[in-house]
């Protein structure tokens, strides 16, 4: 290997390379040319005597020796960056930028911790990335992320950001109970038109049932089905009386309340875990710090969890 060692800035264009693969979709994100994103990548692979990468003429892929770089390096990288903006930020007003990956089904419930953040820190910016899958949110280049159940990968610490627990709720508007009449077991499902969600994996969201001990779920047959994102178009459709739909108590209760929908099979409503925010276990960025200092004074004034608000 050559004395002269890659420096941050040609990590960091590394990185981007194989997060994006390629030299132009790279330089693009970085604001750089194309041309010396290219110089870079082969001065570091000469300074370092090994191939990182793998170019053919449709794509560009980190090599078994880059990969294993790229994910040394992606979190001590990660950690730099919160270092110095730590630094740089104690002295002076909190700034910079939270990015948040936030599960679909969350959007509505963090819309009002959201505001007051903006609110309380003006020269923050923040971005919301929503998506219904687990990801990892170093490689996301985020700073957290949001989703139902403690599901943390090593290294992961966690919050609570909302009611410890939930319910997988069923209704039916009463136009459509009046119609087809009540289901007494979740097995009677099967007889019903039934208004399904589908996570962006393609699996449809399952709807499963609990009561004393036991745990049943049902593949109800989809009269209409709608992508996890539009969760609230799907309970406007039961509204209609277009079938049951089987989601989250919150989104359900405005309409419970209402009397626009019917709690079906409510002793059998499923519990599930709430919501958790994880990060990486390493220093916070200010922003980050300020978030979960927001959601620490939330929970002590507000007790058990956030109220779920619309």
């Amino acid at each position: 290997m050559n004395d002269v060692e890659p420096s941050l800035d040609d990590l960091t264009i590394f990185l981007a390379v194989c997060k994006a693969g390629g030299f132009r979709a790279a330089a693009k994100q970085l604001g750089l040319s194309a041309s010396h994103v290219s110089e870079t990548l082969t001065r570091m692979e000469a300074q370092l005597g090994v191939p990182l990468l793998s170019r053919t003429t449709r794509s560009v892929m980190p090599t078994a020796a880059g990969q294993a770089l790229a994910d040394r390096i992606a979190p001590l990288l990660s950690a730099t960056r919160a270092a110095l903006l730590e630094v740089t930020s104690a002295q002076a007003e909190v700034r910079g930028l939270l990015k948040l990956n936030i599960g679909t089904a969350l959007m509505d419930m963090l819309a009002p911790l959201i505001n007051e953040f903006l609110d309380a820190y003006p020269a923050v910016r923040v971005e919301l990335v929503i998506n219904d899958r687990l990801v990892d949110i170093i490689a996301a280049g985020c700073d957290a992320g949001i989703r139902y159940g403690k599901n943390l990968s090593p290294g992961m610490i966690a919050v609570p950001i909302g009611p410890r627990f939930q319910h997988l709720a069923l209704a039916a508007s009463p136009e459509y109970l009046a119609r087809r009449g009540a289901p007494a077991h979740p097995d009677e499902l099967l007889q019903h038109a039934c208004i399904r969600m589908r996570f962006s994996s393609g699996a449809l969201s399952p709807w499963t049932f609990e009561r004393d001990g036991e745990v049943l779920t049902v593949d109800a047959p989809s009269r209409l089905t709608v992508g996890v994102q539009a969760a609230e178009a799907a309970v406007v459709y039961a509204c209609a009386g277009h079938g049951l739909v089987c989601t989250l108590d919150h989104w359900l209760a405005p309409h419970l309340q209402t009397g626009k929908l019917i709690p079906v099979l409510e002793d059998w409503w499923h519990q599930i875990d709430g919501p958790w925010m994880y990060f990486p276990n390493r220093l916070m960025p200010a922003p980050l710090r300020a978030f979960v200092d927001l959601i620490a004074s939330k929970r002590q004034s507000g007790g058990d969890g956030l109220p779920l608000l619309r």
